[in-house]
């Protein structure tokens, strides 16, 4: 069983440490972590420095991998493409990519599943540069799955997509993370999302790992006030589900003040207006 665990990780830009000492428990197939944090957080410097796109101390240990740490796969925010290329197009190439160009029926099928799978067989011959940006996030992560990846480090794969394709597209990770043995790492912004669908969470906060461990440990209302500065409660559905509602922005985070009964709006066009009779009476 393929397993990750990251060892005082951290990550340079230059000479900028952007993200130190982080340690996790080791992940194992089948995982579905959710990464979450606010923005500009480290998220995504994490999922580069893990995938090898940036230098920085600590260790990502892989084990278990029949493909070592070229089993990491990694789907980054930026969704964009070579426009000239059709959606099918983008998905062979990415299939072959560093296996040769000889195409089988294997990977024909490999793809056509994929597309049925994500609900995108109807564009398949669209080029890429036609396509709303939930159409493109969508082919963007047809490209990643049919690497058959054994780590997939996904980068806010639903920050595009309307609220059933995400519900879809979390579900099929899940599915697919149980069936592969597959662990997948997701950036999320909807926490939720979090509970929901992730067995374990990670909270990244100011280049640093603030907490990590099993979803609905993680998620609480005082690491919600501490990282996200919101009052808020985790109050169970009908099915048992923690769901977050927010109840405020915690009162030391306010950056204004709170409208009151006495507090006026302006409206520009209408004081224009009364300006304009005033001036027609007085003459």
């Amino acid at each position: 069983m393929v397993t990750i665990q990251l060892e005082t990780l951290g990550a340079r830009y230059g000479r900028r440490l952007l993200l130190e000492d982080v340690t996790t428990p080791a992940f194992k197939g089948g995982d579905m972590v959710a990464v979450i944090g606010p923005n500009a957080a480290g998220k995504s410097t994490l999922f580069k420095r893990v995938a090898g796109l940036l230098w920085g101390p600590g260790k990502v240990h892989v084990e278990g991998a029949l493909r070592g740490r070229n089993g990491i796969c990694y789907m980054p925010q930026d969704t964009s493409a070579n426009a000239v290329l059709t959606v099918y197009e983008s998905v062979l190439l990415a299939r072959k990519q560093g296996a040769g160009w000889s195409v089988g029926d294997d990977d024909l099928a490999c793809i056509d599943e994929t597309m049925e799978a994500l609900g995108i067989s109807d564009i398949a011959f669209r080029n890429i540069g036609e396509l709303s940006g939930g159409q493109r996030q969508l082919a963007s992560l047809a490209q990643t799955l049919v690497r058959e990846p054994e780590i997939l480090l996904m980068d806010e794969p639903t920050s595009a997509l309307d609220l059933s394709r995400q519900v879809e597209v979390l579900g099929l990770m899940q599915g697919l993370a149980r069936a592969r043995g597959m662990i997948v790492l997701v950036a999320l912004h909807d926490l939720n999302h979090a509970l929901r669908f992730c067995d374990q969470t990670m909270v990244v906060a100011n280049g640093r790992l603030i907490a990590c461990g099993p979803s609905s440990d993680i998620v609480t209302p005082a690491l919600l006030r501490e990282v996200y500065h919101v009052d808020a409660r985790i109050e169970p559905c009908s099915r048992g589900i923690g769901h977050v509602i927010v109840d405020g922005v915690a009162a030391e985070r306010r950056t204004f003040a709170p409208p009151t009964a006495k507090t006026s709006i302006r409206n520009p066009d209408r004081e224009n207006r009364k300006c304009g009779e005033m001036a027609a009476q007085a003459s």
